[in-house]
């Protein structure tokens, strides 16, 4: 039997948690990329997205930083499989009539699942003696929280504008 110390156990759990967030970026990064081309009534949305892809782009950084720190490595398996995810799920909602209003709803819950995922790793951060990461991973929790409270805030005006879209006969599905 092998002796495991507890040390490896949260080392282990910790670079799991990066590689899965670093993995998740790349989900993001691919259902924005479908969005962003998509979003031509909605350019509020695109906008947003679009300095959100840049936050994302840095939030990589990040965790590319943090995993060389403990020398390790993204999992390039796991970045694909959930880039790939993410233009499925993107395609997916591009055949509906409300397109971005599925979009919207699934932007708010993907952000809430970031922003948990991003807690979690605090969490794991703390318990493990990873003092180092915290920063970095507060930095991209707030960021996540910040995206998260501009989907649901601007719902309403995503919901009035596909009405107003529709009433005037116009594309409203993006």
């Amino acid at each position: 039997m092998t002796d495991i110390q507890a040390d490896d156990i949260w080392r282990d759990m910790f670079v799991t948690g990066l590689k899965n967030a670093h993995a998740m970026e790349h989900e993001a990064l691919a259902l924005m990329d479908r969005q962003i081309e998509r979003a031509k009534n909605y350019q509020e949305i695109a906008a947003m997205l679009t300095q959100h892809r840049g936050e994302t782009e840095l939030q990589i950084q990040r965790l590319d930083s943090l995993l060389a720190s403990l020398d390790e490595k993204p999992s390039g398996l796991k970045d694909a499989a959930m880039s790939m995810g993410g233009t499925m799920a993107a395609l997916g909602h591009s055949v509906a009539g409300d397109e971005v209003l599925k979009n919207a709803f699934a932007n708010f819950a993907f952000e809430n699942f970031e922003a948990a995922a991003y807690q979690g790793l605090l969490i794991l951060a703390d318990r493990g003696g990873y003092s180092t990461a915290t920063d970095p991973l507060q930095e991209t929790l707030d960021e996540e929280v910040r995206m998260a409270r501009w989907v649901q805030d601007s719902l309403p005006m995503v919901i009035d504008k596909h009405l107003e879209l529709r009433r005037l006969g116009e594309d409203a599905s993006r």
